[in-house]
């Protein structure tokens, strides 16, 4: 499976899209970059799912739609802009983000892949290797906590995601 490099994440992070649909999509895809949630999560996602610690840290705490296992994930800074941009439609839909259906965001990410240049085939799940690759490994996270952020029971499951880094070896 292909995951973004960080060079990458920053090129689709930074590029200006004057179709609005190729931003949401975008920025639903980075959102899901920055928490390894798993698309269905992201379209549920709630504002109860967000707590604050004792330190002002904002994180994501739900349970994965598709094994029950309870995530406990960091909102990060990028995740949190995107959460911000689309802070009004929890009052309009009761969810924190306007996720299209993955047919189309797949669909949508293949345009967006071209139009920045990435070539790669970009699809929601692309999303949930680049967390566990670029933005937990190659930041020195554990693969145990990187299993327990992407709901996973083990860290069997995750080595699927997680690929070993040059920088890390």
């Amino acid at each position: 499976k292909e995951f973004l490099t960080k060079e990458e994440l920053e090129i689709l992070r930074t590029k200006v899209f004057n179709v609005p649909r190729l931003e949401l999509v975008r920025d639903i895809f980075l959102f899901q970059c920055w928490t390894g949630l798993a698309f269905i999560d992201v379209s549920e996602l709630k504002p109860e799912h967000l707590v604050t610690d004792n330190e002002g840290n904002i994180w994501i705490r739900k349970a994965r739609q598709k094994t029950k296992i309870m995530c406990n994930i960091p909102v990060l800074p990028v995740a949190a802009s995107i959460l911000d941009k689309y802070k009004d439609v929890a009052e309009c839909t009761g969810k924190l983000l306007p996720v299209l259906c993955n047919q189309r965001m797949n669909s949508y990410l293949k345009e967006i892949a071209d139009v920045c240049g990435i070539h790669k085939n970009l699809s929601t799940h692309t999303a949930r290797h680049s967390y566990a690759t670029s933005v937990c490994l190659a930041n020195g996270v554990s693969m145990e906590n990187v299993a327990k952020m992407l709901g996973h029971a083990d860290t069997s499951v995750t080595k699927h995601y997680a690929r070993v880094l040059d920088q890390n070896i």
